[in-house]
């Protein structure tokens, strides 16, 4: 056997583990490993009674696997209703399913920034600079360099927009509602406005908002003030599988051009039932959320008493900022020493010099655990 890519494989892995970003993966025990505040679940409903019942109605009802992708024969009736409910809740025209929000997000802009759409003239992206790494992927595949603006800084997103007035081309601005690992807001009412004032297409990842913020927790973005935004069901709905709502013209040409849909295996009934589970529940879920931002309000008055950085979070997401690498390590083993998860994200994910620990909140946390929380934070600050 050929072992040149082993070698070269193992000396690039060497070398991550001197930079001190070598990755591994962790296995999550069921029962009896330490509280999690690095898990996606904000609303608890991955072990919500509801989601598990339908998911294992579903399956038994429908097999456990769609067998095909979506445009063979993989359609059933429980992609549209779902499709149908998305599309109300968020008050869009259309929505589209697809496996995951990677997936969506970097096959959706791959297909929506071709010249055969747009023709002849290269699309102009105007790109929230912590945009999530599925949006760089859409466009690296599509062969577009984005047009970087300082995050959430509505005034020089202003002065690109201003310094390319003339240009040719379909102008676009790629944004986040909740930021993944800074748990800050985007000024979404600023964006819109320049959206409109620059004829740009508006494309929001709603995926940490979805299930949290909004109205009835739909989200912070809506089909009427968004172009295109996408959300996922495996954070706060708390199961698997992604959506994107936008135009009924727009949604029918993802279903004939967008690679990741049309070779894709059909998302399996039981994920649908779960899907559907959340979706009711969602609005009625008011208490939970209010816990929810209760819980990061005190976390993150709690790290101001400790002089602990969190990035400007004002959300479920909290990141303690530590920059180096070394130091964040060993402030995940103190947590984990505690009974405590709370996972270092270093570079590249992040910026450089940026690595933190980013906890996750979330509405089933009990105020005892978030009190053995704040105590282990007091020993890292």
């Amino acid at each position: 056997m050929n072992r040149t890519l082993d070698r070269r494989a193992r000396q690039r892995l060497d070398e991550l583990a001197r930079q001190q970003q070598l990755r591994s993966l962790r296995v999550q025990q069921r029962r009896g490993g330490p509280v999690n505040f690095s898990a996606n679940d904000y609303l608890g409903l991955s072990r919500h009674p509801l989601l598990i019942e339908r998911a294992c109605d579903w399956a038994r009802e429908w097999g456990a696997g769609a067998t095909a992708s979506r445009l063979v024969c993989g359609t059933l009736p429980l992609h549209q209703r779902i499709e149908a409910q998305l599309a109300a809740a968020k008050g869009s025209e259309a929505a589209l399913l697809f496996n995951a929000g990677f997936q969506a997000n970097a096959g959706v802009l791959a297909t929506l920034l071709q010249p055969e759409l747009l023709g002849a003239h290269q699309p102009l992206v105007f790109a929230d600079k912590l945009i999530h790494a599925s949006m760089y992927q859409g466009l690296a595949a599509a062969g577009v360099a984005p047009i970087r603006f300082q995050h959430n800084d509505c005034a020089h997103l202003r002065r690109l927009l201003e310094k390319r007035a003339g240009e040719p081309g379909q102008r676009f601005i790629l944004v986040e509602s909740v930021y993944s690992m800074d748990g800050d807001i985007a000024p979404l009412a600023g964006l819109r406005a320049l959206a409109a004032e620059f004829d740009c297409f508006l494309y929001a990842d709603e995926a940490h908002a979805t299930g949290v913020l909004g109205d009835g927790g739909w989200g912070l973005c809506k089909g009427g003030d968004t172009d295109l935004l996408m959300g996922t069901f495996s954070k706060a709905l708390g199961g698997f599988g992604a959506y994107v709502c936008c135009s009924a013209a727009l949604r029918d040409y993802l279903v004939n051009r967008c690679a990741a849909f049309i070779y894709a295996t059909a998302l399996p009934p039981a994920v649908l039932g779960a899907m559907d589970a959340a979706l009711e529940l969602v609005p009625q879920l008011d208490a939970e959320r209010a816990r929810l931002r209760r819980h990061g309000q005190r976390l993150r008055h709690r790290c101001t008493e400790l002089g602990l950085d969190t990035a400007g979070s004002e959300t479920q997401i909290v990141p303690i900022l530590l920059g180096d690498a070394g130091r964040t390590l060993a402030a995940a083993q103190t947590l984990l020493d505690r009974g405590l998860l709370g996972i270092a994200i270093r570079p590249p994910t992040v910026p450089p010099k940026s690595a933190r620990i980013r906890l996750a909140l979330s509405a089933a946390h009990s105020a005892g655990e978030l009190d053995r929380l704040c105590d282990a934070l007091a020993e890292i600050a």
